[in-house]
C-alpha cells in the first residue's frame, strides 16, 4: 500500500497541526495556512490572555465556516510548565554564580545575577546537585547551595537567559500535579468556546486523564461529546505508565522537547517510534510534535535533516505532525505550513510509508476490527477508489484509517463535533449528512454527497462501511460494494 492520492482538499494524508500566535493571529495568515493544508489550529495557553485566544477561535471557526474546510481547535493547557519570569533577557556565562528565586521574591533585589522563576514550589524542591534546564536544556544550572536569599547556582552551559522560557528540572518538576489552579480557569473560560482538543502537559499517569474528563464533564454540565484528550507524552513517568495512558485518552502527543529533556535524547527517536506503533494498533491519533522545522522560524527554507524528521514521522505511520514556534512567532508562518505538506506529500508517494502485512496484529478489537480488515482487503481485491465510512463517533473511521489504506476515506456523520475531530484521523475527509432513517437512506445521501462534490466518477467503485443510523456506540455491521451511477 501506497498512500497515494489524497483528499480533494489536499493531496496530503498525514494531518498538520499548527500553532497560533503573533505571527499567524490575522485572518489573511490564517486563511492561508487552512489553504496550503493546515487542519488542526492549537493555542498555547502558556501565551495570550483571555481575550486574544477568545479572538483568535472566533476568527478560526469563521474561515472554517466560509471555506466549509473542517478546523479542529486544540486548546493545549500549560500544566506544572515552570517559566521564566525575568522581564528582560540575561546574560550569563559558564562558571558564573547566579541565584535562582520565586518571582515572588523579585522585590528583594538581590545583589547577585537572578534567574527568577514563576512556580515557588520548584525553589521548595530544588537540592543541591540538582540541575537547572532551560529553554530545552540549551541553558543549565547546577545547585551549589541553599540559604534563605535562594537557590545559588553554578552555571554549566552559559547563554541568554529569556523571559517565559520553559524550565526543567529532572526528577523534581515530575512532582507537580498535571493540572493546575490555572488550568482549571483555562477549561472554565474556553471549554464553552467550543474546542475539539484539550492536551494535557506533563502527564504521568490515569489519574490525572480521568481527573481532566471529570472537570470537563462537570464544567459543560455533561457527560457526552466532551472534548477529545490529546496525552502530551513528555515525563519517564509517562513513558513507564504508557499502556495504561494509551487507554484512557483519545489521542496521543510525542512532545519531544521535554521528553528529550527527561529522557537520554538518544533514546527520543526509538520512544518516538515504539509510542506511534502502539498508538496505531490502539486506533488512537498519534501526533509528532516540538522542532519539526525549526529553524524556519528564522529562516525561508528549513535544513535537510528537519526535512527528513518531518519525512520520517509520516514514514512511523503519525496521524499528524505539529509545528510550534515556526507559526506561532517565525517569520514565515504559511511557508512552514506549505513545506510540511510538501513533505508529507512527497513521502506518501514513495512506498517507504506503507504498513507492513499484519503489523496491526488486531487481537484487541474483535468483530471491529475484522469488518474493518474485510474493508480494507474489499477495497484492494475491488479495485476501489474510495472507501466511504457512516460514522456518528468517529471509532469507524479512526478503525478504517489504521489500515492505512490507499483509497481516500470518505467519512459522512451528522455531528459537528466529530467532524472536527476527525481533522486528527490519518487520511479522513468528512462531511455532514442530516439524520437518516435506514441505511438505504444513509448510503443514498452518501452517495449523493461524492456526486456533488465530485469526488467519484460514473462506473467508479466504493467500499461502504457503516453501523446502524441510530446507534451511537462502537458499532459496525456493514460493508458493501457500490459503483457510482
Amino acid at each position: 500500500m501506497s498512500a497515494k492520492g489524497g483528499s480533494a482538499r489536499g493531496g496530503k494524508r498525514t494531518k498538520i497541526v499548527a500553532t497560533i500566535g503573533p505571527a499567524s493571529e490575522g485572518n489573511k495568515i490564517l486563511s492561508e495556512m487552512v489553504k496550503e493544508g493546515m487542519n488542526v489550529a492549537r493555542l498555547n495557553f502558556s501565551h495570550g490572555d483571555f481575550s486574544w485566544h477568545k479572538k483568535v477561535i472566533g476568527r478560526i471557526k469563521n474561515i472554517s465556516r466560509r471555506s466549509k474546510n473542517p478546523i479542529g481547535l486544540m486548546a493545549d493547557l500549560q500544566g506544572p510548565r515552570i517559566r521564566i519570569s525575568n522581564s528582560k533577557d540575561l546574560a550569563i556565562a559558564k562558571g558564573e554564580a547566579v541565584l535562582v528565586m520565586s518571582s515572588r521574591r523579585s522585590k528583594a533585589k538581590p545583589k547577585k545575577k537572578t534567574v527568577f522563576i514563576d512556580n515557588p514550589e520548584i525553589e521548595k524542591l530544588l537540592r543541591v546537585g540538582n540541575d537547572v534546564l532551560i529553554e530545552d536544556g540549551l541553558i543549565k544550572l547546577r545547585v551549589i547551595s541553599k540559604n534563605h536569599s535562594g537557590s545559588l547556582c553554578r552555571v554549566i552551559n552559559g547563554g541568554t537567559v529569556r523571559p517565559r522560557k520553559g524550565v526543567n528540572v529532572p526528577g523534581i518538576s515530575a512532582k507537580i500535579g498535571a493540572l493546575t489552579v490555572a488550568d482549571r480557569e483555562v477549561l472554565e473560560f474556553v471549554l464553552p468556546l467550543g474546542v475539539d482538543f484539550v492536551a494535557m502537559s506533563f502527564v504521568r499517569n490515569v489519574r490525572e486523564i480521568e481527573a481532566l474528563r471529570k472537570l470537563m464533564k462537570k464544567i459543560l454540565g455533561r457527560s457526552a461529546n466532551l472534548p477529545q484528550i490529546v496525552a502530551k507524552i513528555e515525563r519517564r513517568e509517562a513513558i513507564k505508565n504508557f499502556a495504561n495512558i494509551l487507554k484512557a485518552s483519545d489521542i496521543i502527543m510525542v512532545a519531544r522537547g521535554d521528553l528529550g529533556i527527561e529522557m537520554p535524547q538518544e533514546e527520543v527517536p526509538i520512544l518516538q517510534k515504539e509510542i506511534v506503533a502502539k498508538s496505531l494498533r490502539s486506533a488512537k491519533p498519534v501526533i509528532v510534535a516540538t522542532q519539526m522545522l525549526d529553524s524556519m522560524i528564522r529562516n525561508p527554507r528549513p535544513t535537510r535533516a528537519e526535512v527528513t524528521d518531518v519525512s520520517n514521522a509520516v514514514i512511523d505511520h503519525a496521524d499528524a505532525v505539529m509545528l510550534s514556534g515556526e507559526t506561532a512567532n517565525g517569520k514565515y508562518p504559511v511557508d512552514s505550513v506549505k513545506t510540511m505538506k510538501k513533505i508529507i506529500e512527497r513521502t506518501e508517494e514513495s512506498p517507504f510509508d506503507d504498513l507492513e502485512h499484519g503489523f496491526l496484529g488486531d487481537k484487541a478489537f474483535s468483530v471491529s476490527s475484522a469488518i474493518a480488515q474485510t474493508a480494507h482487503e474489499l477495497a484492494k481485491d475491488s479495485r476501489a477508489k474510495a472507501i466511504v465510512v457512516a460514522s456518528l463517533s468517529g471509532f469507524t473511521a479512526r478503525m478504517i484509517a489504521r489500515h492505512r489504506p490507499e483509497q481516500k476515506i470518505y467519512v459522512m456523520t451528522n455531528s459537528a463535533g466529530t467532524q472536527n475531530q476527525l481533522s486528527l484521523v490519518w487520511g479522513t475527509e468528512s462531511f455532514m449528512l442530516p439524520n437518516c432513517r435506514d441505511l438505504d437512506e444513509l448510503i443514498d445521501k452518501s452517495i449523493e454527497t461524492l456526486r456533488k462534490n465530485k469526488l467519484l466518477k460514473k462506473g467508479e467503485r466504493m467500499i461502504i462501511v457503516t453501523g446502524r443510523p441510530h446507534v451511537k456506540k462502537e458499532h459496525m455491521s456493514l460493508v458493501k460494494v457500490e459503483e457510482m451511477e
